[in-house]
């Protein structure tokens, strides 16, 4: 038992330590080839905080485990709202003045319902998969053309989405030669593979001497796991006085967890989905997403604000989740 508590435990926190310095590499060596920042920014940084969440659910599924996958990206969505925003917030309340991120909030809604509408046949197919993973392409080019216009002009009213974009940039890691990023590149992918084995093979065994199936396995433990990189990466956001980068994170990873955690099990192996997913996980997630989104947005013209007890009573929301599913529903 301590031995595949322990696997769980060192791969997440090598998987973590390995993302970013995939991460890391990747980006120099984009930057390196004459990519710009903001297209490296918006694509291989953005995509690196949800790496641990993307290679777990792809040995997931190649390991015939593809609700723990299911688990992991739906659960991570949970995770990233309460427990990211819930302490982030408690540790400083979270001003959201950002028309970039309220343009950001509808997309991630329409992500949310098309995933609903593809899985209400209890079924994520490869189609289905195909279909999410085009959508995050295509997602990925419209971040690209909306940033690339909005630097290119000199407009008053962009002033608020080119310090988002700014905020972006400022988060690329540090220049490195090709030879030592391409070392980072391949010593991250090697313990991405190795800690991600890990991961799912320790929590699968904890599933089973339990006796709890692989997806809360997935919802839980697997979840809070690979959503580290996000709480980091926010708390150290508003230690820095960048709010809206914190909550940004937050939406950007949920839309890439939606997009690319569920849809490669479904382009990999057959999923069967649960009733009981749909009208408790999904719906719970959907609602949290309305719940910050109504926090976030501010009304008659002012900000809006995550303030301290709103914060609290997200991360209530989340020990009493993890707490239901891990004592009361195994």
């Amino acid at each position: 038992m301590l031995l595949y508590f322990s696997m769980v435990i060192c791969g997440i926190s090598l998987l973590v330590w390995s993302a970013d310095r995939f991460t890391d590499g990747a980006a120099a060596i984009a930057r390196n080839f004459g990519i710009s920042p903001l297209v490296v920014g918006l694509t291989i940084v953005a995509m690196g905080s949800s790496a641990p969440e993307v290679v777990v659910s792809i040995n997931a599924a190649m390991n015939d485990t593809p609700k723990l996958a299911l688990g992991n990206g739906i659960g991570s969505n949970i995770a990233n709202i309460t427990m990211v925003l819930g302490i982030t917030a408690l540790v400083v309340p979270l001003k959201i003045q950002s028309a970039t991120l309220k343009r950001e909030i509808p997309i991630l809604f329409f992500f949310m319902l098309l995933v609903f509408y593809l899985m209400s046949d209890l079924v994520l197919s490869y189609i289905d998969g195909a279909i999410l993973i085009s959508s995050l392409a295509c997602y990925l080019g419209w971040l690209i053309y909306i940033a690339t216009k909005s630097r290119n002009k000199n407009i008053p009213d962009n002033e608020e989405c080119d310090l988002m974009l700014s905020e972006i940039i400022d988060e690329l890691p540090d220049e490195m030669p090709n030879i030592k990023a391409i070392i980072w590149v391949v010593i991250g992918l090697i313990i991405l593979q190795i800690s991600s084995r890990m991961l799912v093979f320790g929590a699968t065994n904890i599933a089973d001497m339990y006796h709890v199936s692989e997806f809360i396995i997935g919802i839980t433990i697997v979840a809070v796991g690979t959503s580290l990189p996000e709480l980091a990466a926010s708390i150290s956001g508003v230690l820095k006085g960048e709010h809206e980068l914190a909550i940004g994170n937050v939406i950007g990873s949920n839309i890439f967890n939606l997009l690319i955690v569920i849809g490669l099990p479904g382009m990999i192996t057959h999923v069967d989905i649960p009733l009981s997913i749909l009208e408790f996980d999904y719906a719970l997630m959907f609602g949290l997403t309305v719940a910050m989104s109504i926090m976030a947005w501010g009304s008659k013209g002012k900000p809006g604000e995550i303030t301290r007890l709103e914060g609290a009573i997200l991360l209530s929301c989340f020990i009493g989740y993890q707490t239901y599913q891990l004592f009361f529903n195994s």
